[in-house]
């Protein structure tokens, strides 16, 4: 599967970053190949310069763990480091440094992302690898892989989350915005509990199931020739024996698009924090699906930029916030539209959240400005067509667009979403989604200080004790 050139599409994208639509589609040139075992193959070739990029994604998130068994999608991005017989551990990094390259991965709610980068002569040593730890990690692993990996993620937890500021609110925030037997209703990271339970037993079937060829997709983009990179693709993954791709476990008794939220929900909480901070949220349109890019486009009108609506009522005008973000956080089967303001000091939580209630209000009761959406159609394509700007950019979003839509060809229908908002259907999809009964609002306020004086230790103590006890 083939389409048209990328630099004319690219050319065209870029002198329409500035207009209020692109004057011409976008296009990513690939072809698409499909391995005997199911594994999906991507290939796009850009010859600008000497880089070439693996991106191989696994079609497992947070949100197809088992009960009592959270974290372990993310668990195993990390594991997947630690080595095969051939590869021991610590060589997957080292071989591919040596060799000018580096690697990263991510996990979400939906899908887990292995990438690689380097020179164009890294290729084969890139692929080898991936194929290598696919076929053998999940076999060979063992009790003291998976405790040195366990304590990483507990470490990170405890470091990004616990530790950071406002850092709880990415742990609660899922817990009150979904029902308990919701798939994503726990944070990515999982629980403390959930991590020191894990057996080599219980993550060895996490990787039988889910580590599967079938329940991959493959992209190689940058400076390649794409005949020889499926040869040897071929050579190195087809081998490897398949079940068949699991089946995707969905939300089952959750009606797509019809929120679980019935009233508001409202917890505050401590944090070492120096100012509070209000956050609010909705459950709102899939990736992809009807009202999601109007939410885009509405957060962006809301809080992107010192124009924004936010910025200009609560911290220009009003001098009620330090901050202000909005965000449409999607995801496969919903997502959740998030407005957080941080106070300034001595501001009441009280005033600032009917501050905030009041301006989204006023974007439910009447449509944007044509020059505020005129202005968030600009940012969102900008960004877009910087995305698309680098071999690393394009790989990602060809295996998004493949393994969330089946369809890697699907940037001219992506940005189409936005092309086609008005402020009718801006407004109608605020008036949808931004009810002020149905939405959790949470807030975050600096942790009471110890009394001072003879009992202050004694305090202190009692309160670290507690919080450290699992």
């Amino acid at each position: 599967m083939r389409s048209r050139p990328l630099t004319a599409c690219l050319a065209a994208a870029v002198l329409s970053a500035t207009t209020p639509s692109f004057a011409a589609g976008i296009q990513i040139p690939f072809e698409r190949e499909q391995l005997k075992n199911g594994m999906t193959v991507i290939l796009h070739e850009d010859h600008a310069l000497p880089i070439v990029v693996v991106d191989i994604t696994y079609n497992v998130g947070s949100r197809y763990e088992a009960a009592r068994r959270t974290g372990f999608a993310h668990l195993f991005e990390h594991l997947m480091f630690m080595g095969t017989d051939r590869a021991p551990t610590k060589k997957f990094d080292a071989w591919m440094e040596a060799s000018g390259g580096w690697n990263n991965a991510g996990t979400d709610e939906d899908r887990t992302e292995y990438y690689d980068v380097g020179p164009s002569t890294i290729l084969p040593l890139v692929l080898w690898l991936e194929a290598d730890r696919l076929r053998d990690l999940g076999p060979l692993m063992n009790e003291t892989k998976l405790n040195a990996q366990r304590e990483v993620v507990r470490n990170e937890r405890r470091q990004r989350s616990e530790n950071e500021p406002y850092g709880k609110v990415e742990l609660r925030l899922p817990e009150l915005l979904y029902p308990e037997n919701h798939p994503y209703h726990h944070p990515v990271i999982g629980s403390h509990e959930d991590l020191e339970a894990a057996t080599v037993p219980d993550v060895k079937e996490f990787f039988a199931k889910w580590y599967d060829p079938a329940n991959a997709s493959l992209v190689v983009a940058g400076d390649f020739s794409s005949k020889d990179a499926l040869t040897r693709i071929r050579r190195y993954f087809e081998s490897i024996p398949s079940r068949g791709a699991p089946k995707d476990p969905g939300a089952p008794g959750f009606e797509p698009g019809v929120t679980t939220l019935k009233q508001t929900v409202r917890e505050t909480i401590e944090d070492e924090v120096e100012l509070p901070k209000v956050v609010m949220a909705w459950q709102s349109p899939k990736h992809f699906g009807p009202g999601d890019a109007e939410l885009d486009l509405l957060s962006n009108a809301l809080a992107s930029g010192k124009a924004s609506r936010l910025y200009q009522a609560l911290v220009y005008d009003q001098k009620l916030a330090q901050s202000v973000d909005a965000s449409q956080q999607s995801g496969v089967l919903g997502s959740r539209f998030v407005v957080d303001v941080i106070a300034r000091p001595g501001v009441s939580l009280d005033k600032l959240e009917a501050a905030i209630d009041a301006e989204l209000a006023k974007v439910t009761k009447e449509k944007l400005r044509e020059p505020e959406l005129t202005r968030a159609k600009n940012t969102v394509e900008a960004a877009f067509v910087a995305r698309l700007q680098t071999v690393r950019g394009r790989a990602a979003i060809l295996n998004e667009y493949q393994t969330e839509l089946g369809d890697p060809g699907y940037a001219e229908k992506d940005i189409e979403r936005y092309r086609r908002a008005t402020l009718d259907s801006v407004q109608a999809v605020a008036q949808r989604t931004l009810s002020p009964s149905a939405r959790v609002v949470l807030r975050v306020v600096p942790k009471a200080k110890p009394p001072q004086g003879g009992n202050a230790k004694a305090g202190a103590n009692g309160a670290d004790a507690k919080g450290d006890r699992k």
